[in-house]
């Protein structure tokens, strides 16, 4: 984690809401990280929106809540915000068709690179498992480093309408892409 690159991690839900016809639904965050998607959904969704931040460290949520409350601001206040302590595999599991969003920054990419557990989300039945929890017109929105052609395939295949997009982010000093995509559960 780290506070210097936020563009493409607020993308990620300002891009999903925009493609969204309600600005009022039920959003899915996985990973708290240092807020910038949850603050950045919060600005795009409105006041009857409902977003849950499955965070799987406890430590995050502590830190968010400590030291790093000032780059938090009042987001955590939010009567909108709900955060658990889950793995957000069981927050998609337990949700039939509940969810508008889900935004996934769980990790570097579509794989379990920091944590292994992860690659059930992007597992084949992982996809169809969040493709279940949206509801129709939902979208699965997910966040990389790096682009993965193999993985825009596997989304397509899981039944979704995926669109990839790929933005600049300035990374310590070094010129880098990072990936969003976007992949809409049909009407």
């Amino acid at each position: 984690m780290g506070s210097q690159v936020r563009h493409s991690e607020q993308a990620l839900a300002t891009l999903t809401c925009a493609r969204l016809a309600s600005k009022g639904g039920h959003v899915l965050i996985g990973g708290l990280g240092m807020g910038f998607t949850l603050g950045a959904a919060l600005k795009a969704w409105g006041p009857e929106a409902r977003v849950v931040v499955a965070e799987l460290v406890p430590k995050v949520v502590a830190w968010a809540k400590g030291p790093l409350a000032h780059i938090f601001g009042d987001s955590l206040a939010d009567p909108r915000v709900t955060i658990e302590v889950i793995d957000v595999h069981d927050a998609i599991a337990r949700a039939p068709a509940i969810y508008d969003a889900i935004l996934l920054d769980v990790d570097n990419g579509p794989d379990g690179l920091i944590q292994l557990a992860n690659d059930r989300l992007y597992c084949n039945w992982g996809l169809r498992s969040a493709l279940a929890a949206l509801r129709p017109g939902g979208i699965l929105a997910i966040w990389s480093s790096y682009s993965d052609t193999g993985f825009f395939e596997r989304l397509e295949r899981a039944g979704f309408d995926v669109d990839e997009i790929t933005m600049r982010a300035d990374s310590y000093g070094v010129e880098a892409n990072h990936t969003i995509w976007l992949a809409s559960k049909p009407d």
